[in-house]
């Protein structure tokens, strides 16, 4: 199955493909508060390095137009967006029930422009879906996106907007079929629970699973109604390395392409998947992580890179960077130019980190069993999915800002972005370098874990199917609404 994609080498002999590439210079200066594992500075750290190498000379770079409310509305419900829009640290207190109602305040705390910060990694994303569906570009790329455990009606797992399923959205009004892969460590569950109920759309979520947040994601949860095995789930154990990893990875992605044949591609690069991160429990090089990447990139269908998780900030930044240059077909020199973050990639200031000797406790009868259960779920499929198109949405307008534009010739800056730590919010980022990545991680593995609740997934997918009285997707078959007896078949099912 390794032959599925037409293989390109990732050196300069590779085919190159046109790159756009959004960023916006203030998306660092959001700050979700002391201690707290995600820091958007690490989308700073990342473009600096894309400055340094000499890669912005190769890409269009973009600064994304800001998602207005209509556009979160698309999928998030109107009351949630609203308060997402008024909520501040100062207000927070007078509105205890809602920040409840919204699971706001915990893992997703309320810090000062967060609804700013969502309509700016939700913009990127559906600025590159915008710009695939209008061939401007073979591949765009928004690190600062990919916050994948976002629902309809509530934030989860650091993330407020589900930026991911606004830009399958926006490439579905083009391709009838759309593919989404997630090689986070943490299962896609928000990406999934959209679709559940869809042939038109296929999630593949690679994660560890067991005790674990958010818990969901077991290889049996394979989709509902017409989605039924259109969402495959591979369920890891600690310590998976490369060639485990991809044992399971190019087979499965190699079959999905040839019986799914989307038109266009959305691939999920969370971070946290490296070893050494410190919410993670994985073993994968930078190099094997991106391998998925290069493997994706080689069947010349339009791909959205999006970011997603990845906590020890300094391995996120080299392993976005090194997939930056993936993209592109260029190799990266492992000599790390000097540049204004370089101290935190001491004492080696190396592109690639070697990966730790942990164990590796996916077995290789474990890793046989779940590929041959997802290869046969696959061989269910008989063809692709082909749906007719009626009263669509219309097609966005492609308006992005490109930097020219803004800002003169600053995109091919070296020192592009690096005069914007007048603002506050960065004086507090840079405050925190010093701050030992690895302080109060031991709380936030103990607080996610005990937050885990395998069963109310469904629970969750159902009530807001029911609750919502509207196509929460806009399109042109309810993708999430189904028919009352199929309900309560699907809350049958979770109780197994």
């Amino acid at each position: 199955m390794e032959s599925g994609g037409n293989s390109l080498p990732s050196g300069s002999d590779g085919m190159k493909r046109k790159i756009s590439y959004f960023y916006d210079p203030e998306v660092g200066n959001y700050y979700y508060g002391q201690g707290h594992p995600m820091k958007p500075h690490r989308i700073r750290m990342t473009h600096a390095l894309l400055a340094h190498y000499g890669l912005l000379q190769h890409m269009q770079v973009l600064k994304p137009i800001a998602a207005k409310d209509r556009d979160l509305c698309k999928f998030h419900a109107d009351d949630y967006v609203a308060f997402l829009r008024g909520i501040t640290p100062e207000t927070q207190q007078d509105q205890l029930r809602q920040l409840k109602r919204f699971n706001v305040g915990e893992d997703c705390p309320v810090f000062d422009g967060l609804y700013s910060f969502c309509q700016t990694y939700a913009g990127g994303s559906v600025g590159g879906a915008i710009k695939l569906n209008h061939g401007g570009c073979d591949i765009a790329i928004n690190w600062a996106g990919g916050l994948h455990h976002a629902k309809k009606c509530e934030a989860s797992g650091f993330c407020y907007v589900n930026d991911i399923v606004l830009a399958i959205l926006e490439l579905l009004k083009i391709h009838e079929r759309v593919l989404y892969v997630d090689i986070d460590i943490h299962h896609g569950d928000g990406v999934e629970e959209a679709f559940y109920t869809t042939d038109r759309v296929m999630t593949v979520s690679f994660h560890k699973f067991g005790d674990y947040f958010p818990g969901t994601g077991d290889v049996r949860d394979i989709g509902y109604g017409k989605g039924k095995y259109y969402s495959l789930n591979v369920p890891l154990d600690d310590g998976i390395d490369d060639e485990s990893y991809h044992s399971l990875f190019k087979p499965i992605m190699g079959k999905v392409m040839e019986v799914f044949r989307p038109g266009a591609v959305v691939l999920q690069c969370g971070a946290d998947s490296l070893s050494g991160d410190r919410l993670g429990c994985f073993n994968l090089s930078i190099k094997g992580h991106a391998e998925c990447v290069k493997y994706m990139r080689s069947f010349n269908v339009p791909l959205l890179l999006l970011g997603g998780g990845g906590y020890t900030i300094r391995n996120v930044a080299r392993c976005w960077c090194y997939e930056t240059g993936v993209a592109l077909g260029i190799e990266l020199d492992d000599k790390m130019p000097q540049h204004e973050y370089y101290e935190y990639f001491g004492p080696d200031y190396a592109l690639h980190v070697a990966p730790s000797n942990m164990e590796n406790k996916n077995s290789r009868y474990l890793l046989d069993d779940i590929r041959t259960k997802l290869l046969d779920n696959l061989s269910r499929l008989q063809h692709a999915p082909s749906v007719p198109f009626q009263e669509r949405p219309p097609n966005t307008e492609l308006q992005e800002r490109d930097e020219d534009e803004d800002d003169g010739d600053e995109r091919w800056d070296p020192d592009f972005d690096m005069d914007v730590d007048s603002n506050p919010l960065n004086r507090r980022v840079k405050s925190e370098y010093a701050e030992a990545e690895h302080k109060d991680a031991e709380s936030y593995h103990k607080h996610l874990d005990s937050r885990r609740d395998i069963t109310a997934f469904k629970e969750i997918a159902c009530s807001k199917v029911s609750g919502s009285g509207v196509d929460p997707v806009a399109m042109d078959e309810p993708f999430i609404k189904e028919e009352q007896d199929n309900l309560n078949e699907l809350s049958d099912h979770k109780s197994r």
